[in-house]
């Protein structure tokens, strides 16, 4: 019989969001990785900077353990922070301070949910007074929900640069189909919206 682990589930999924995310930066230059692919700017990089923001802010400050011990960086959400500041990278950040701020962020991230039961309430700081209490199961939920949010945006970003596709390297998730094959699958869906569409 397999037993329950509801945490261990948990981490898994946030795990495989946090993979996801920073694989789809692989094999881009730094210019790709930065430029904005929306009206709002979307990138690739800001991505990463920014779930590494949320965690740090989830997992550190809500439950009494701030990872920035002294003056956080000025992206970090401080009345005098630029809006926005954690959705890109400045020239002076590289893809290596990111990324390994991410994954500082998840050992800091596991260590506090490794020490902590599900049940253990916490209160975030920036949310309303009336609703700051949350437990970890929830915390976590949200972490993941967002996490999984943000891989998604990555998937189109990436996909808008350079047609790669998929959730993970080596793994097939969607259906087999060449260059041509796909062009026309898309064919398709635009003949199908302009029909309906009027």
């Amino acid at each position: 019989m397999i037993e329950p682990n509801p945490k261990a589930d948990l981490l898994r999924y946030l795990q495989e969001a946090r993979d996801a995310l920073v694989w789809k930066l692989d094999g881009l230059s730094e210019y790709d990785i930065r430029r904005p692919l929306t009206p709002t700017g979307t990138n690739l990089l800001g991505l990463v900077k920014h779930v590494a923001s949320v965690e740090l802010g989830y997992f550190g400050d809500t439950f009494g353990r701030p990872f920035f011990d002294e003056q956080p960086p000025t992206w970090w959400y401080t009345q005098d922070a630029e809006p926005n500041a954690d959705m890109w990278a400045t020239a002076d950040e590289s893809r290596e301070d990111i990324v390994g701020l991410y994954r500082l962020a998840w050992q800091h991230s596991d260590s506090r949910i490794a020490m902590l039961p599900l049940d253990a309430v916490g209160r975030v700081p920036w949310w309303p007074e009336e609703r700051r209490e949350a437990t970890l199961h929830h915390i976590l939920v949200r972490v993941i929900s967002d996490t999984q949010r943000h891989a998604g945006h990555a998937d189109i970003v990436r996909e808008l640069i350079d047609g790669s596709v998929g959730c993970s390297q080596g793994k097939g998730d969607l259906p087999p189909g060449d260059q041509a094959w796909w062009a026309g699958y898309r064919s398709r869906l635009e003949r199908v919206a302009r029909e309906v569409g009027g």
